[in-house]
C-alpha cells in the first residue's frame, strides 16, 4: 500500500473568551534554548496528504512561548518555527504539556514533551529510527557489490540477514499496533506499514475498534483500511495466474501475454520517461542474455504516451525482447489489473502463467532464474 495513508475525519475547534478551561483545550508551554525571537506555530497533522492546519500562533521571547488549541479527542500535532526548519511533533494527551529542547542540540531524545503519551511517542520514534538506520546501513553495504554471482555465499548471507531484519522490523510494527494503549500511537505506527502486505495488517487493525470503541479517527481509518484490503485481495498474488494483457506491439499488431505460455516470462512494466526504469534495464538485459536460450523471455509493457519515444528507448537500451503498449500513460489497461503504483515493476511467471516472484530488482532476477532453470 505504498501510496496510501488513511484519511481522518476533519476536527472542529471551538474558541471561547471564557477564562475557564474548556473540554478538549490543551496548552503547550515551552522553553527552546538557543532560539532567536520569532513566531512559532501550533499545527494539527493529519494521517493523510491533507496539509497541516495552523491552530495557534505565538511569539518566542527569550526562548519561551505558550500555545493553546481545542480538540475533541487526542491527535497528532506539530510545533513549527518561523526561522528554522526544526519541527517537533506531539500528542495532546493532557491539558498542560511542558516542552523543552535546544536548537543547538536537536535529536529525538532531546526534544521532550513531558506527558505519558509523548513519552510513548518519543520512545517509539527512537527505537524505530534505530532499526531503520541499521537496515539502511546494511543495504548500503550490499549495494557495493557489483553484479554478484548467484553462488557468492557472502552476498547471499548478507541478503538473508537483511531479509530477516526486515521481517523482524515488520513484526515489531504490527505487534506495536496490536498492543499499544494509545489510539494516536496506533495510528502513527500504521504509517510504518507501507511495505507490509495488507493481509498481515488486517489482523492488527481488526482489534483497534474494540480497544478504542469511542475514537472517531480509529473508526474512520479502520474502515478505510478494510476497504483497501478487500481491493488488494483481488490483485495478482504469487501462486495465482497472471491477468492476460493484449496490446499492440511496436509494429501495431495485437500481442497477448498468454501467447508466451510454455516459457518463463518476466512481465516488465516500464516507460521511456522513467529514469529508474532506464537504470534498471541493463540488469534485465544481462539476465535475458544469459537465460534467453533456456526457456526464458521478457515481455515489456510500456506506460509511454508517444510511440517514437517508446521505440527509441527500446533501441537505445538494447531491449531485444517482446514489447507492447497502448500508449495511454497511467491510464494503461495494464495498471488496474496488476495494481501498479509505480514503475519499474515486474512479475515473473512460470510456463503455466503462474506468478512465482514479483518486483525483482538488480541481480535478484538472475538469482531467481538460476534457482528455477538448472
Amino acid at each position: 500500500m505504498k501510496k496510501f495513508l488513511p484519511l481522518i475525519a476533519s476536527l472542529f475547534f471551538l474558541f471561547s473568551c471564557s477564562t475557564s478551561v474548556q473540554k478538549g483545550q490543551f496548552t503547550v508551554t515551552g522553553e527552546l534554548k538557543n532560539a532567536s525571537d520569532q513566531k512559532i506555530y501550533l499545527e494539527e497533522l493529519y494521517f493523510s496528504q491533507k496539509d497541516p492546519a495552523v491552530l495557534d500562533t505565538s511569539e518566542i521571547k527569550n526562548g519561551k512561548f505558550s500555545l493553546t488549541a481545542l480538540a475533541p479527542e487526542e491527535g497528532l500535532y506539530r510545533l513549527r518555527l518561523e526561522k528554522s526548519e526544526a519541527a517537533f511533533i506531539f500528542i495532546n494527551d493532557q491539558p498542560a504539556i511542558p516542552f523543552s529542547s535546544d536548537l543547538n542540540s536537536l535529536s529525538l531524545e532531546n526534544a521532550k514533551f513531558n506527558s505519558p503519551a509523548n513519552y510513548l511517542l518519543r520512545s517509539f520514534m527512537v527505537d524505530i529510527e534505530k532499526q531503520r538506520k541499521e537496515l539502511e546501513d546494511k543495504a548500503s553495504i550490499l549495494q557495493q557489490y557489483k553484479n554478484p554471482l548467484p553462488s557468492d555465499s557472502t552476498y547471499q548471507v548478507m541478503q538473508l540477514d537483511i531479509l530477516d531484519k526486515q521481517a523482524k522490523f515488520q513484526q515489531n510494527v504490527l505487534r506495536y499496533i496490536d498492543t499499544t494503549s494509545n489510539a494516536v500511537m496506533a495510528l502513527f505506527s500504521l504509517g510504518y506499514t507501507r511495505d507490509i502486505e495488507p493481509e498481515k495488517i488486517e489482523t492488527a487493525i481488526g482489534g483497534l475498534t474494540k480497544r478504542f470503541p469511542t475514537n472517531q479517527a480509529i473508526a474512520t481509518i479502520v474502515a478505510q483500511y478494510k476497504q483497501l484490503i478487500a481491493q488488494n485481495k483481488s490483485l495478482p498474488k504469487i501462486g495465482g495466474i497472471a491477468p492476460d494483457i493484449t496490446m499492440a506491439d511496436t509494429s501495431g499488431k495485437a500481442f497477448s501475454l498468454s501467447m508466451l505460455r510454455g516459457k518463463y516470462v518476466l512481465v516488465d512494466f516500464w516507460a521511456s520517461w522513467c529514469g529508474p526504469c532506464r537504470e534498471e534495464n541493463p540488469n534485465v538485459v544481462n539476465a535475458y542474455q544469459e537465460f534467453k536460450n533456456k526457456n526464458f523471455t521478457v515481455l515489456g509493457v510500456s506506460l509511454d504516451k508517444q510511440k517514437a519515444e517508446w521505440t527509441k528507448a527500446i533501441e537505445e537500451d538494447h531491449l531485444t525482447w517482446y514489447h507492447i503498449s497502448d500508449l495511454k500513460y497511467w491510464s494503461s489497461a495494464a495498471v488496474a489489473p496488476y495494481g501498479i503504483e509505480g514503475i519499474p515493476y515486474n512479475v515473473l511467471l512460470d510456463p503455466q502463467g503462474k506468478i512465482i516472484a514479483m518486483n525483482l530488482r538488480g541481480n535478484d532476477l538472475k538469482i531467481k532464474l538460476s534457482e528455477l532453470i538448472k
